[in-house]
């Protein structure tokens, strides 16, 4: 773990945010929640990782367990970042306990899950908001910027690729950890949902859990889109490219290239 010095001079409106899970992925959650000055709990069961958490971060709350930090009124929104199967009913049991949720993706593990907790929130009146990194990522702005500019004309076609070689899940398949990356951003660009998707996926090394998916949309506008994503690749490659009538752009992993069509 990276020693950071948390300074308490950081000045946020209220320290009022739960960070829960702090592992590869939850330790950033933490240490931008922290800069933020808007870091009140650090919710860990492993007690090694939390030891050395409070160590880096010796003026925030450290806890175990999960219901006491919804038990705690002085904590209004709480993250998630801890497996992918339990997304659904730790994010359930938050907004039940009156606080905002941030959840990292995927949101849950199936749609009627999902639709579930929209409804919850929305009933609720709560914030339920889906931790989609990339749509804040200055690449990513820079590209809709490029999309949007006239003179590269209409989009016509985008696709996608993320694949890598490993982090082998066991709960979600690679639909649901990689695919929803390539998903938000294409919806951000066409600023519209599809009218036809479809998935196809093959699943190699456990039983059930797809290791390649393909996915394909159809959009009203006539734009086309498909997504290939891959845990099974052998080299690391995130490309991301988007055709108009005009020019089109090429984005892979924090930079974007443009040539003329």
């Amino acid at each position: 773990m990276r020693k950071e010095l948390y300074s308490n001079t950081t000045k946020a409106v209220d320290r009022n945010i739960a960070v829960i899970g702090c592992g590869y992925w939850g330790q950033n959650l933490v240490r931008n929640f922290a800069e933020l000055g808007a870091l009140h709990t650090i919710c860990e069961s492993n007690a090694e990782t939390l030891s050395q958490l409070a160590e880096v971060y010796p003026h925030i709350n450290q806890e175990t367990k999960f219901e006491q930090v919804l038990a705690n009124k002085e904590v209004r929104g709480v993250v998630i970042s801890t497996q992918a199967v339990l997304h659904y009913t730790m994010a359930k049991q938050a907004l039940e306990a009156d606080k905002d949720v941030f959840v990292e993706k995927p949101l849950s593990l199936t749609v009627a899950e999902g639709e579930e907790l929209v409804k919850l929130a929305d009933e609720k009146d709560k914030i339920l908001m889906v931790g989609h990194l990339l749509e804040y990522h200055p690449g990513i702005i820079k590209l809709k910027e490029i999309v949007n500019d006239d003179q590269f004309g209409k989009i016509n076609y985008i696709y996608s690729n993320r694949l890598n070689l490993g982090r082998f899940r066991t709960e979600e398949n690679i639909l649901w950890s990689f695919a929803p990356h390539d998903i938000s951003v294409i919806l951000l660009l066409l600023n519209e949902m599809p009218q036809e998707l479809s998935a196809h996926g093959g699943y190699y090394l456990r039983q059930d859990v797809d290791d390649i998916t393909i996915t394909t949309m159809s959009f009203r506008s006539g734009v086309k889109a498909h997504i290939f994503v891959s845990w099974l690749h052998p080299y690391k490659e995130q490309k991301l490219v988007v055709i108009g009538d005009r020019k089109m752009v090429v984005s892979t992993g924090v930079t974007s290239t443009r040539a003329n069509s």
